[in-house]
């Protein structure tokens, strides 16, 4: 196991930060721009971005095309399924709630891991999930057992649970390449790569939305600060980060971070309301940051 320092936890706490944010974002845009329309538009917009650096990996005669059956289950797990789940979670759930499903993703992770590369966890690792979760818990009832209690999942928080399922296996094959050499391009390429795929997924599903439901849209100011966002900071820089810190250290040790998320989206969603950030929110991150500790540790 890598030890982390002090640029791998950057990396790896920043993603939460900007997916947080993100969540946030999703909840305020219900009722303004569909689901599954947000998700294409945003991947689209990446992607146009993107372009000028990773052009090269769209030529024709490009490794992509030899391998275009794991880029396409990437492109699949990643872009077109968990953001689509977590914007369609988001019409019926709330940021926190969302954030708090995704922060089970060491679970998660670790089960995939078993059952899929037979990677069994160590006892660090097991205890860093107890501690990192105990955070989130910690959130979710505002420091209060009776508030947890009092807690109801509704059909956004299932497609949430299946959103994070889905994420595990991106994370896990992008830890685990088929090809060496794969490796050896450049970042940019390798998500545009991905970014082709998941497109075409989520351009799908859009597709599927227009015939259930009216996806028009008044493209002013708020729209285009969203879409901005959600293509720069939540996609681009995200992805990169986390790509990045998952090869380092691996899914399993990368998945404790994404524990750093219900935090996150607490302080931003007090933060939007006016409200100053509980004393449960500084405990939450302790014992979140106590778990990432304690599971990397050699």
């Amino acid at each position: 196991m890598t030890r982390i320092d002090a640029r791998t936890a950057l990396l790896l706490t920043l993603p939460p930060l900007l997916w947080a944010g993100n969540a946030v974002i999703g909840r305020m845009m219900v009722g303004t721009v569909a689901p599954l329309t947000l998700n294409f538009l945003r991947w689209v917009l990446a992607a146009l971005i993107l372009l000028p650096l990773g052009w090269r990996v769209l030529r024709p005669g490009s490794p992509l095309w030899s391998r275009w059956r794991r880029f396409a289950l990437l492109g699949l797990y990643g872009i077109g399924c968990y953001n689509s789940l977590q914007y369609l979670a988001l019409q019926t759930s709330t940021p926190i709630n969302v954030t708090l499903i995704a922060a089970s993703m060491p679970v998660w992770m670790i089960a995939i891991g078993v059952l899929l590369y037979r990677e069994r966890p160590n006892a660090r690792q097991l205890l860093g999930a107890a501690l990192s979760l105990a955070g989130v818990l910690f959130v979710i009832s505002h420091g209060s057992w009776d508030t947890l209690l009092q807690v109801r999942l509704v059909a956004g928080d299932l497609y949430m649970l299946l959103a994070v399922l889905l994420w595990g296996l991106y994370s896990w094959m992008l830890a685990r390449p088929s090809d060496a050499s794969a490796q050896e391009w450049h970042w940019s390429e390798f998500l545009l790569g991905q970014l082709v795929f998941g497109i075409l997924w989520s351009g799908l599903a859009t597709g599927v939305e227009s015939q259930l439901r009216d996806i028009s849209f008044e493209l002013g100011w708020p729209v285009v600060g969203t879409l901005l966002y959600v293509s720069i900071a939540a996609s681009l820089v995200a992805y990169r980060c986390w790509g990045v810190g998952v090869a380092r250290v691996g899914p399993a040790v990368a998945a404790f971070f994404s524990n750093l998320m219900p935090v996150f989206a607490a302080v931003l969603s007090a933060a939007l309301l006016g409200e100053a950030p509980a004393w449960y929110h500084a405990v939450a991150f302790a014992l979140i940051v106590a778990g990432i500790v304690v599971s990397s540790r050699r």
